[in-house]
């Protein structure tokens, strides 16, 4: 069993990991089922199971900037 990923939640967290995945935006894609922001190498979302991508950089540069909407699990707490 993998653990839970941890999820950033302050917007300094936020503007971290987006400035991350502005940097590297190829080794990343968007759930298309929730909209998350996930590693190129996942074959299902860790948030939602969905296994559809949108994979285009441009795309993903666009999400990375936007604030977040996905629903993590800690939202669910």
């Amino acid at each position: 069993m993998h653990p839970m990923p941890t999820y950033a939640d302050s917007s300094e967290d936020r503007a971290k990991s987006a400035a991350k995945i502005i940097k590297s935006p190829a080794n990343y894609k968007i759930c298309q089922g929730c909209d998350s922001i996930v590693l190129m190498k996942a074959h299902t979302c860790p948030n939602c199971a969905s296994y559809r991508f949108e994979d285009s950089m441009a795309a993903v540069i666009r999400q990375a900037r936007r604030e977040r909407r996905s629903v993590v699990p800690a939202d669910l707490k």
